[in-house]
């Protein structure tokens, strides 16, 4: 009796299995089908152009916007300012400028674009994604050495005054980078983040692509010219858009100065008094009635033109990025700056 019942629990047990066995086989048939259909459905591997990609209001995966909102997914572009083009001309400003823009980040507005896509070269804007990478890969109690070859700089360069052997903080070298536009802090940054600038250089790209800023391209961190480093209006607004997320970036480049103090080479103390390139900050040219220039980033090359970068806030708080990119000169630069302002007065 014992031995039947053995028998017909084994005849069970090969039962269940062959069950089990079938049904894992369904699923990979099901599997294999889903991925042949989509493959098809997408042209197998042809790369299609996405309409409205950086669209915060059309459909994605089959959703509506509140269909997604509902299931808790969120658009990429949700809290970006999205444009396909040109919302006016420059010349029609009297614009020399290669680029401009405002975008009114309190309700995702493009306010002005003239030029938007156009690859320029950023010069010192640069330091914004240098800044980026400095405060997701770095702690500001981090202390850095300046080596040899962070002051390997083209003649007339903008630096700090930072001298090989000098060690400071990244918070102080930070600063050195943003208030005073620093190439040698710039350097100095990227040799302690990464081991090389060149090291650097490729996570300051891939930071950039995953921050949507798809024709922009790196070769140093510091923003000399370079024929293949360049960026566009857009994409600077994305990336100082993410950087003024972080409170540090933010408060430094909202300062007129900064004083400090580190140690060089041979461990003697050296002080320091950084200054505001930015001309708003320094008080040398006035914004208009009721806008409030919280900071930016300034860049010049004989490459680049005169650069800037800056987020402002008008009356009833509304806060704007504006941008200029390749103004003729820096007195040019803060008149057409002072007029994109202007359009953000309420």
């Amino acid at each position: 009796m014992m031995a039947q019942e053995k028998k017909i629990q084994q005849e069970q047990e090969r039962k269940r299995k062959g069950r089990a066995a079938r049904a894992s086989r369904g699923a990979l048939a099901a599997a294999a089908a889903a991925i042949l259909c989509a493959a098809c459905l997408s042209g197998c591997g042809r790369q299609e152009e996405i309409p409205a990609a950086y669209s915060n209001t059309e459909s994605e995966f089959g959703l509506a916007p509140q269909e997604k909102e509902a299931a808790g997914v969120s658009f990429f572009a949700s809290s970006l300012c999205v444009t396909d083009g040109s919302t006016a001309s420059g010349e029609e400003n009297g614009y020399t400028s290669s680029a401009s823009a405002v975008f009114n980040i309190t309700g995702r507005e493009v306010v002005y674009s003239d030029n938007l896509f156009e690859k320029l070269y950023p010069a010192s804007t640069t330091k914004v994604m240098t800044a980026i990478v400095a405060l997701k890969y770095g702690n500001l109690s981090d202390q850095l050495t300046v080596s040899e070859t962070a002051l390997e700089l083209e003649s007339g360069s903008s630096v700090c005054g930072l001298k090989a052997g000098d060690v400071l903080t990244l918070e102080q070298a930070l600063y050195g980078l943003l208030i005073e536009s620093g190439n040698d802090a710039a350097n100095a940054i990227a040799e302690h983040i990464s081991g090389s600038q060149e090291a650097f250089v490729e996570v300051m790209n891939q930071e950039a692509r995953a921050l949507g800023a798809t024709d922009t391209h790196f070769v140093n961190p510091s923003g000399l010219h370079d024929p293949d480093h360049y960026t566009t209006a857009y994409d600077l607004y994305l990336m100082f858009q993410a950087a003024i997320q972080n409170e540090t970036f933010l408060d430094i480049i909202s300062q007129t100065s900064y004083q400090t103090s580190y140690t060089d080479a041979q461990g003697e103390r050296k002080s320091a008094n950084w200054k505001t390139t930015n001309l708003y900050l320094n008080g040398e040219t006035a914004a208009p009635d009721t806008i409030q220039v919280i900071g930016g980033k300034t860049g010049t090359t004989s490459d680049a033109g005169s650069c800037l970068i800056l987020l402002s806030q008008n009356a009833v708080g509304e806060q704007d990025i504006s941008i200029v990119l390749k103004s003729q000169d820096r007195t040019t630069l803060y008149t057409e700056m002072t007029d994109l302002l202007s359009k953000t007065v309420k």
